[in-house]
C-alpha cells in the first residue's frame, strides 16, 4: 500500500525529483533539498530548477547523494548550509486544509541546519488517519467507559506537531513528547497559529516517559511514534533505532488501552520495510495471526512529483482496536 497528500493540500508540491535532490513549493516559497532516495534522472534541467526556487540547501559533504540522516536525528552527513537563489522571508506559514470537515492547522516552517524545514509532507495521510481513529472513538467512549472523556493521544518524537494538532483538531487530549525543547516551542507556536490550545508539553526521553506511564498503570486511547535512527534525550540517553525499538513498542504495548484505540509508527531508517514494521508491532504487542479484535495495516508514505515520479519516503504501521 503506497499512500500520497491529497490534491486538495494545496500548499504544498513536489514539482520535480532527481539525482539525488527534489524541489518542492512550500506555499510561495520553493526549495532545493537533497533526497538519496531520488535516484532517477530530473526532468526539469538544473537551470530551470534554480530559476524556480528561492534557497537550496548543500550539505557540507558536497554529495548529495550522502544525506542519509533520519527525520529529527541532527545526523552529522545531514548538515550543511542553505543558498539564498531569490530573495523571500526565512519563516513562513502554510496551512494544512485537510480531507475532512474540521481538520485544519497552521505550520511555521523555516530553515534549520539539519535540511529539514518543519514539516514532513508525506505525513499527511496519517494526520488523516489520526483524525478518523479520534472521531471514531468520541463516539465509542462515552459508550464503553464509566468516566467517559476526551480520547487521550500520546504523540512521541513529536517533532513540531503535525500529528498532534491533527488528534487535537479532532478533540483529542493531547500529549506532546520531544526531547528537543525548541522543537516543542515550535510545535507550541503552531498550536496558537491555529487557533488551538490545551496540548501538554513535554520535553523528555520517550523510553523513559513510557517506562514511568507503565508504572504508574496511565493509558492512552491512541499512540503515535515517530522515532529517529539516532537520536540522544535532555539528559544524554542515547537512542539507536536497531537497538531499541522493539523495546519501546513493548513499553507501548503496556499503555495502549486494550480495546477501542489506535497506534501509527512511522519509520524512515533506510532498510526498514513495512512487512518489517508490522512484524514489530505484531510481536511487541502479542497479537495473534488470526486476531478478530483489532486491525493491523502497513505500507509507505511517498510523495508524488508533477511528472508521475513516485518518491517514497517513510513506511507505516497502523493498529486500530
Amino acid at each position: 500500500m503506497i499512500e500520497i497528500p491529497g490534491s486538495f493540500w494545496k500548499d504544498y508540491e513536489l514539482l520535480d525529483s532527481g539525482r539525488g535532490e527534489k524541489l518542492e513549493r512550500f506555499g510561495h516559497t520553493v526549495l532545493i533539498r537533497p533526497e538519496p532516495k531520488a535516484l532517477w534522472k530530473k526532468t526539469l534541467p538544473d537551470a530551470e530548477w534554480r530559476k524556480l526556487a528561492h534557497f537550496a540547501f548543500r550539505l557540507s559533504s558536497t554529495d548529495p547523494q550522502k544525506g542519509r540522516g533520519a527525520k529529527g536525528s541532527g545526523a552529522i552527513e545531514d548538515r550543511g548550509t542553505w543558498e539564498r537563489l531569490a530573495k523571500t522571508e526565512d519563516q513562513w506559514y502554510i496551512t494544512y486544509p485537510g480531507g475532512q470537515a474540521g481538520l485544519q492547522f497552521k505550520l511555521r516552517l523555516g530553515l534549520t541546519a539539519f535540511k529539514h524545514v518543519g514539516v514532513f509532507p508525506e505525513q499527511a495521510p496519517n494526520w488523516e488517519f489520526i483524525y478518523r481513529q479520534v472521531n471514531r472513538l468520541e463516539n465509542i467512549i462515552p459508550q464503553t467507559s464509566a468516566t467517559p472523556g476526551a480520547p487521550r493521544v500520546l504523540n512521541l518524537f513529536a517533532y513540531t506537531g503535525g500529528a498532534s494538532l491533527a488528534a487535537k483538531a479532532a478533540g483529542a487530549d493531547v500529549t506532546h513528547l520531544d526531547s528537543v525543547r525548541q522543537v516543542v516551542t515550535w510545535a507550541r507556536g503552531n498550536m496558537e497559529a491555529s487557533g488551538m490550545d490545551g496540548i501538554r508539553w513535554i520535553v523528555e526521553d520517550a523510553m523513559k516517559f513510557v517506562q514511568r506511564e507503565a508504572r504508574r498503570g496511565n493509558l492512552y486511547d491512541g499512540i503515535i511514534l515517530d522515532p529517529p535512527a539516532y537520536g540522544h534525550g535532555p539528559d544524554g540517553e542515547k537512542w539507536k533505532l536497531d537497538e531499541s525499538l522493539f523495546g519501546l513498542l513493548q513499553g507501548v504495548s503496556r499503555i495502549l488501552k486494550p480495546a477501542n484505540s489506535f497506534m501509527v509508527l512511522n519509520l524512515y531508517s533506510n532498510g526498514y520495510s513495512a512487512a518489517l514494521g508490522e512484524t514489530l508491532v505484531r510481536e511487541a504487542f502479542g497479537l495473534s495471526a488470526a486476531g478478530a479484535d483489532y486491525h493491523l495495516t502497513s505500507g509507505e508514505l511517498a510523495l508524488n512529483d508533477r511528472f508521475e515520479k513516485i518518491l517514497p519516503l517513510s513506511i507505516f504501521v497502523r493498529l486500530e482496536r
